[in-house]
């Protein structure tokens, strides 16, 4: 019987959550789920899905502390889901901000401040121009690779977050570069892209898992039963499952 007895992915309403540090680890309290990691967005994420500033991890780690008070058999982490901000693999966390963190996990979104706006605009254009020609559709990818993998390169990511998440990727690239710097892939249960057959191709690879909820209300922190279901009809041993066991 497999055990998964961490969430590293799930969010409050410092960013686009709905539920506060304390009300995650109460529901960690009740399933029995010994670790959380309170990982909201980074600070560039638009339309105000990110955390206003760095000073939130700061209260975050305030209401953890509080939280595990309170629940002595959860441990709250203090994480990010941090963005990739270029194509040369820049993400939206400083170095200073990744002294307050416990965990690192990475995230390619679209709708994120760039660092620089040729940059941005290149990705995004080529993105939303994709289905016009196979010539826009190889290149969003590239750009896709590239900055992700570049970001697994040039930071010290624990987890790269929903990988192939509406925005195309080669996988067995980046499956590389995460088995090389030993990062490992998240089996996300909020969307529907992760399959049986992508798990198996990046276990091929020698790649670790984590199975993460994503979950943005207090109900859903610990929903593993789609993830567990996938990694059980690839084949996979809960060695192969970080947050296994």
């Amino acid at each position: 019987m497999m055990y998964i007895f961490a969430d590293y992915h799930t969010h409050t309403c410092y960013s686009h959550g709905k539920g506060s540090v304390m009300e995650n680890a109460a529901t960690a309290r009740k399933l029995g789920i010994e670790t959380i990691a309170i990982s909201d967005h980074g600070p560039s994420h638009l339309w105000g899905i990110g955390i206003a500033g760095f000073h939130i991890l700061d209260q975050i780690r305030s209401e953890a502390k509080l939280a595990m008070k309170e629940y002595p058999s959860v441990q709250v982490l203090v994480g990010i889901e941090a963005n990739v901000t270029s194509i040369q693999g820049d993400i939206d966390v400083s170095n200073e901000a990744r002294a307050k963190l416990d965990i690192l996990q990475v995230g390619l979104h679209l709708m994120v401040r760039p660092e620089e706006l040729l940059d941005g605009l290149t990705r995004m254009g080529y993105h939303f121009l994709r289905g016009l020609t196979r010539g826009c559709r190889k290149k969003t990818r590239l750009l896709n690779t590239e900055a992700i993998v570049n970001a697994v390169y040039k930071n010290p990511i624990d987890v790269i977050t929903h990988p192939g998440h509406r925005l195309n990727i080669d996988t067995l690239e980046l499956a590389r570069a995460c088995v090389a710097q030993k990062t490992a892939f998240e089996i996300n249960t909020s969307h529907n892209h992760t399959t049986v057959d992508f798990i198996r191709m990046v276990a091929d690879q020698g790649c670790e898992f984590v199975i993460g909820s994503d979950a943005h209300t207090p109900e859903r922190v610990g929903d593993f039963a789609k993830g567990i279901k996938l990694v059980k009809e690839a084949g996979l041993s809960v060695d192969q499952i970080r947050n296994a066991r």
